[in-house]
């Protein structure tokens, strides 16, 4: 056998021996594996694109659009605000307005009675007749105001109240017992559904 043929047959040993003994390039598979794989959460779960999208959204367009979408609402509510307040005062003025044609109208046929007496005080000389037509008005008039809530006031004999009185003057008690008590009225006091509509204004004894 040659030396060249000998020199062969060692190195076929030596690359089998080296190919047997080999380790794999790690590093590369490492790289490989990574690139190929697919994200995971800290249990262990494939997180989704969607979520991946959520956590790379920058905090400053978030923060942007929160922004913009408290502004809408609140631009929002505010003009709900607004038309509701419009609404409101329009009520009110309509309300305000049609109580007092409501009372207008009640006094209407009072007012028309009033000018029938006054064209028969021209023809008739019976007072008798004419005292009689205009009481029978006054309490039409009184039984209409009394309809809508009205309800005079009783002061003469009561003690003084500051609350429904309004003193005009004070003369000497004729009595110990009317000391501080209305002894005379010179108007009379009115409620509106029990709230004071006018004070009574009385002299009170002192």
């Amino acid at each position: 056998m040659s030396k060249n043929t000998e020199f062969n047959i060692d190195q076929d040993l030596k690359n089998e021996m080296n190919e047997e003994n080999s380790v794999p390039d790690t590093e590369n598979f490492k790289n490989e594996e990574s690139a190929n794989a697919v994200p995971m959460d800290n249990a262990g779960q494939e997180i989704s694109e969607e979520a991946q999208a959520v956590h790379e959204v920058d905090p400053l367009e978030a923060a942007k659009q929160e922004v913009a979408e408290l502004k809408d609402k609140y631009l929002r509510l505010y003009a709900d605000f607004e038309n509701f307040r419009r609404r409101t005062s329009k009520e009110k003025l309509e309300l305000i307005s049609t109580a007092g044609a409501d009372v207008v109208k009640l006094i209407l046929p009072v007012v028309d009675d009033f000018e029938r007496a006054v064209a028969s005080f021209e023809t008739t000389t019976d007072t008798g007749a004419l005292k009689e037509g205009v009481d029978l008005i006054y309490n039409k008039l009184y039984k209409s105001l009394e309809s809508k809530g009205l309800k005079p006031m009783n002061a003469k004999g009561e003690t003084f109240d500051a609350d429904i009185h309004e003193s005009i003057a004070q003369f000497p008690a004729p009595t110990e017992e009317q000391k501080g008590k209305v002894i005379d009225e010179i108007e009379k006091g009115y409620y509106l559904n029990d709230k004071v509509l006018r004070y009574a204004k009385v002299v009170v004894g002192a």
